[in-house]
């Protein structure tokens, strides 16, 4: 994955707000109840949130790598980019609401999360940062479809710390989504839900995608 992959991680989070906020803006508004310092709050959960995401791409980048230095790297290699450039692409449709197919990767967590679901009661209602950290350490691993597409760009990082930046850059973009949630969402979802909004940042992942996919072409002799 090129460079450009943090950039369009980073995109998918910020422009993929609206989902971000429908997934967690539940959380995040109980947040903002009651609470006179709900600013460090929102930061607690979302560092919390964000350093699982981290985590998660750390293994990804670890378990690609690993398939890398397998015998016949190279085909593994070109498989595993093939997988990341798709799933951009999957992205950008889905950033432009011409699919949602990427709803069955929410599955594929759903074992886990059964685990892990019931240990979020502890903290909630959340009514410190003692409480709101852990509980968005825990909720950074809820299913969601945007975050495991994000997660098979990490496996072509080629390393475990490229893996945990990648995903840092990813939930770095849904950072403002659902730290605002709570405090300003009115106007900040007024702008990502906008139609112009949602089909630039959807054309400009899809683009990352099929430039990667050209790049394949190249290194195949395709092209």
């Amino acid at each position: 994955m090129p460079d450009s992959g943090y950039l369009a991680l980073f995109l998918v989070g910020l422009l993929g707000g609206t989902h971000c906020v429908g997934m967690c803006g539940g959380i995040v508004g109980a947040l903002s109840m009651g609470a006179p310092a709900r600013w460090s709050m929102h930061i607690a959960y979302n560092s919390g949130r964000i350093l699982s995401y981290a985590t998660a791409g750390a293994i990804a980048g670890a378990l690609g790598a690993a398939s890398m230095g397998l015998e016949g790297q190279v085909p593994a290699r070109l498989i595993l980019y093939f997988i990341a450039n798709l799933m951009l692409v999957a992205l950008g449709l889905y950033l432009l609401g011409v699919t949602r197919a990427l709803a069955f990767t929410e599955r594929a967590g759903q074992t886990l999360w059964r685990h892990l679901q019931p240990l979020t009661r502890r903290f909630i209602p959340a009514r410190s940062v003692g409480q709101a950290f852990p509980l968005g350490l825990l909720w950074g691993w809820l299913p969601c479809g945007l975050v495991y597409s994000a997660l098979a760009s990490a496996l072509t990082a080629g390393s475990a710390g490229r893996g945990a930046l990648m995903m840092l850059a990813f939930g770095l973009g849904t950072f403002p989504n659902l730290l605002l949630a709570g405090i300003v969402l009115a106007r900040l979802n007024e702008f990502v839900r906008r139609p112009v909004v949602r089909m630039l940042s959807g054309l400009l992942v899809l683009g990352f995608g099929l430039y990667g996919f050209v790049g394949l072409m190249r290194l195949t002799g395709l092209l």
